[in-house]
């Protein structure tokens, strides 16, 4: 894995799979811009800043630049906070939201040129989601990281932010190798936080940012890992996964056949497991259904969805905040009957006013989570649901959504990469420097100039 890395970085990558990440690159910038008016976002950056030390990488929206395994950290968090990241299937991985703020930070740090980068950031994202297609069962269609309650993009991410920062510090086989290995030891992230709240998920494509930065510095310092990191009896496999692993992901077709490219760049800010109810509820809406009409409604879903999204139910029909408005299978089909903004829903539709409001309260109230058999058989290729509605007329409504927009089934088009990018910019940069991050989207040298990105996303306004 670690020779892969090596070897991206010396021949560089297809055309297809570079395009895909300069595209989760501006994405990711995009997202991380817009979350700064987040509190969580305000302490992790200030956070940073009062570490001091030498000025080495960008924060996002800010000029200051700070040591490069800080600025990872602050990123990550900003890349991860609005669970508008993009998504890999099966693993059910955000890896972007950890190699991206990793590999910007050290090629920033170290003048890589953006093809370096362009490379590292192709080999971190694929190391990161076939570690995780290695802790995907087969049988139960399930990763086991989550079983576990473990967060799969954190503890596979620090590896695949080890990889890509030590291609960029200009490692060999054995040293990238050792950057991966060391990384493990500082892999985490326990998952409850999408059943029942708190922040701290926020942390957690920071912390392995930070992480795989700090591995891969170590490793160019001399730092060793052990050659069995992954599957030896006290590895990485054993520690998070008891052992529960196939080993066949991690090197088959590795470099011939690419994950990259499949990546799911996410429409709506929201956790991806609610998507298709809300496609679902926006073709209803569409239909003349209307809020006021509903008596009952079922979101059908899978069944390791609806733990996510639909228990406890008590707690998803009452979200107290925006950030468990995301979280939550009720709110998002009431979203998105009473009409969103952006591609369908926008980050506009999950504020703490709107998930208290008295209509949609009550909306709320009337629907139900449960676990779709048709969905547990497509699940997690596709996170697919069914809403079910009953008028208060009499009519039984059903719109079945089997295939995830933002996949390859039913990509977004370039224009609409680029809606979502000005959606998360506008009114924290001005229209030049929106252009700017666009260009990176459809321009194979849009990341040539790192330095000028970076200054793209400094706000024009104080952020509150």
């Amino acid at each position: 894995m670690a020779a892969f890395a090596v070897r991206c970085r010396r021949d560089g990558v297809p055309d297809d799979v570079a395009r895909s990440v300069r595209t989760r690159v501006a994405d990711t910038l995009g997202v991380s811009v817009a979350a700064q008016r987040l509190a969580t976002s305000r302490a992790a950056v200030e956070h940073v800043l009062d570490q001091g030390g030498t000025a080495q990488a960008s924060v996002i929206g800010r000029a200051q630049r700070v040591p490069a395994a800080q600025a990872a950290f602050a990123n990550g968090v900003l890349a991860h906070s609005l669970d508008y990241d993009d998504t890999h299937l099966p693993s059910v991985l955000h890896p972007s939201a950890v190699v991206v703020p990793a590999a910007l930070a050290v090629a920033q740090a170290h003048g890589s040129s953006g093809a370096e980068l362009t490379a590292a950031v192709a080999a971190g994202l694929e190391i990161c989601v076939r570690l995780g297609m290695a802790g995907y069962d087969r049988e139960t269609r399930n990763s086991v990281f989550f079983e576990y309650g473990q967060h799969a993009t954190s503890i596979c991410g620090t590896v695949g932010a080890a990889a890509a920062a030590a291609v960029l510090l200009g490692g060999d086989d054995d040293t990238v190798a050792h950057a991966m290995a060391v990384s493990a030891s500082f892999a985490s992230g326990v998952i409850e936080g999408n059943r029942t709240g708190g922040t701290v998920k926020r942390t957690h494509c920071g912390w392995a940012a930070h992480g795989g930065v700090t591995a891969a510095q170590l490793a160019a310092r001399g730092f060793t890992g052990p050659p069995t990191i992954l599957e030896g009896r006290f590895g990485f496999f054993q520690a998070f996964l008891k052992g529960r692993f196939d080993p066949a992901p991690l090197v088959d077709g590795l470099g011939q056949q690419w994950e990259v490219p499949g990546i799911f760049i996410k429409p709506y800010p929201a956790n991806h497991f609610t998507h298709a109810g809300i496609d679902a509820a926006i073709t209803l809406r569409e239909g003349g259904l209307r809020p006021d009409d509903v008596e009952s409604a079922v979101l059908g879903t899978a069944a390791h969805s609806a733990r996510t999204i639909g228990q406890p139910i008590e707690l998803k029909r009452r979200p107290v905040t925006g950030y468990q408005g995301q979280f939550s299978g009720p709110y998002t089909v009431a979203a998105a009957l009473f009409g969103g903004g952006g591609l369908g829903l926008g980050l506009d539709d999950f504020t703490d006013e709107l998930v208290a409001d008295p209509a949609r309260r009550a909306l709320m109230e009337r629907i139900d989570v449960v676990a779709d058999p048709e969905c547990d058989a497509i699940f997690p290729d596709q996170f697919p649901a069914v809403l079910r509605v009953r008028t208060r007329g009499g009519r039984e409504l059903e719109e079945r959504v089997l295939t995830t927009r933002g996949g390859p089934a039913r990509p977004l088009s370039d224009d609409e990469i680029r809606s979502k990018l000005r959606d998360n910019v506008t009114g924290l940069v001005d229209p030049a420097a929106a252009a700017t991050l666009a260009d990176v989207v459809t321009r194979p040298d849009g990341l040539d100039s790192l330095a000028t990105v970076m200054e793209a996303t400094v706000s024009t306004v104080p952020i509150p």
